[in-house]
């Protein structure tokens, strides 16, 4: 019966992600770039100087505490296991297209994320909350569509990303000699549980305090253990690089078997790994308190280049100057423990562990925010704490029961889930995409002014009916 269900998974995740997902998200990319001018290059260093921002009110969550939800939740179990998973089957060449889809994928990032300003909502207490559903619904004038919307995030993340999460971390645990595979995963399973349910039971605000310490903590321990293996390793760096490249442009070898080449594995990966276009962040972008959507639609892009340009290339250059062989059986976390060992010695899966704890409890709290959001608009307001509590119980037996699933089901189910969101949201984006480009322009040509840029929906002739914002 477990076969016929994985074999069933691995089917529907064959068809969804190759070729119609990769396309979609392929073709919106680079369509968002055309349209906003390549923003993600352009503004990039905007996007720096707008992050540090203090919010318009105190006690308003700022710029950096929205960008700190969505890349606890970008940043997760997945820059590490993922990208090992992807040279390991793929091939070195993978990191190369994981690039462009970081590259391209910005601009998606950008767009989705300044319509979620655009058409937030006000909270009772003064702050704000959105996404795409409430742009769906507001702009596109579709509940229903909306509702569509919320109901797959809530499948993937509360669902789905959180399964893989939790089975990734526990696999981590598999190198240690206390390790049993009948009773280990459900333990460490349950440790979680109990630790994400402590931070899920406090809601939203318990939720951002959090991961605005954990996720700067995780990426500093991480990215540091990263450098000091590059630059022990200088000498490797050309040869390195030139792998990377060599296997990504073996066009024979990728159309010989393209499902499971550098290009695929690559791009689905890099995909999973920093969501843009998916309409997971723009939840996080709406509850920013900013002057202009845009700023906030520049610091989510840029949360797209931390995730993938910054991490996991950390996670693929620690491999792969270890100089530890690529295997199929590696796949995982074994060949990042494997790379750390070979630098670090007995320290190194210690030191993986610490980050898979730390990368996998910043995910698992990151996306249980994501899908408040569309609880709420399912629900039409706030839900009751009664629901509400019954709803984080559930989540937290998902978080226990992925830890002992298999790998292949875990990725499958997650990589699903994805796939509807992203079926909804791109093609709404595309629609609503001229909003977010007037408002781009709008910004610049206050930018060059001299101003601190300040949006009204009338500047660029948006009908303010429905909005709670902007007027």
């Amino acid at each position: 019966m477990a076969a016929l269900i994985l074999n069933e998974l691995d089917y529907w995740d064959s068809i969804l992600y190759y070729p119609v997902l990769v396309i979609v998200l392929v073709i919106a990319g680079f369509y968002f770039t055309g349209r906003t001018g390549f923003v993600q290059l352009r503004m990039f260093g905007e996007s720096i100087r707008v992050v540090m921002e203090k919010p318009q009110q105190e006690k308003a969550i700022s710029s950096f505490q929205a960008l700190m939800v969505s890349t606890a939740s970008r940043v997760g179990t997945g820059n590490i296991i993922g990208i090992s998973t992807a040279i390991c089957l793929g091939g070195p060449g993978s990191v190369f297209w994981m690039w462009i889809m970081a590259l391209i994928g910005g601009a998606s990032a950008f767009i989705e994320s300044t319509l979620a300003q655009i058409y937030k909502r006000r909270g009772h207490h003064g702050d704000s909350y959105g996404g795409p559903a409430y742009y769906i619904e507001t702009a596109l004038h579709s509940r229903f569509l909306g509702a569509v919307f919320a109901f797959f995030l809530i499948l993937t993340y509360a669902g789905g990303f959180n399964l893989l999460a939790s089975f990734n971390l526990q696999s981590t645990f598999a190198v240690y000699g206390f390790y049993d595979k009948a009773t280990t995963p459900w333990l460490i399973g349950a440790v979680l549980a109990v630790l994400v349910g402590y931070c899920i039971l406090g809601g939203g605000k318990r939720i951002v305090r959090t991961t605005a310490w954990i996720v700067p903590l995780m990426g500093a321990i991480y990215i540091l253990a990263a450098l000091y293996i590059v630059f022990t390793h200088l000498s490797f760096l050309p040869a390195v690089f030139a792998m990377i490249f060599a296997d990504a442009f073996d066009f024979r070898a990728i159309f010989g078997g393209i499902a499971g080449s550098c290009l695929m594995l690559g791009v689905k990966r890099g995909l999973y790994s920093n969501e843009a276009g998916i309409g997971s962040a723009p939840n996080a972008a709406a509850t920013a308190d900013v002057s202009h959507p845009v700023k906030q639609g520049l610091v989510q892009m840029l949360s797209v280049f931390i995730d993938t340009l910054l991490v996991c290339t950390a996670t693929a250059m620690m491999c792969l100057c270890s100089g530890v062989p690529i295997t199929k059986e590696a796949a995982g976390a074994a060949y990042v423990q494997q790379a750390l060992t070979a630098d670090f010695g007995a320290f190194g899966p210690l030191l993986i562990t610490i980050c898979m704890v730390l990368f996998a409890f910043s995910t698992l709290i990151g996306n249980l925010f994501y899908v408040d959001n569309c609880l709420t608009f399912l629900h039409g307001s706030v839900p009751g704490r009664g629901f509400m509590t019954c709803y984080r119980i559930t989540a937290v037996l998902i978080i226990f029961v992925g830890a002992g699933m298999s790998m292949a089901a875990a990725w499958d189910i997650a990589d699903i889930f994805m796939a509807f969101m992203c079926f909804i949201n791109i093609p709404a984006c595309a629609v609503l995409g001229s909003t977010a480009v007037k408002a781009m322009k709008d910004y610049e040509k206050q930018r060059k002014e001299g101003k601190n840029p300040v949006f009204l929906a009338k500047n660029i002739g948006l009908d303010d009916t429905g909005l709670e914002y902007w007027k």
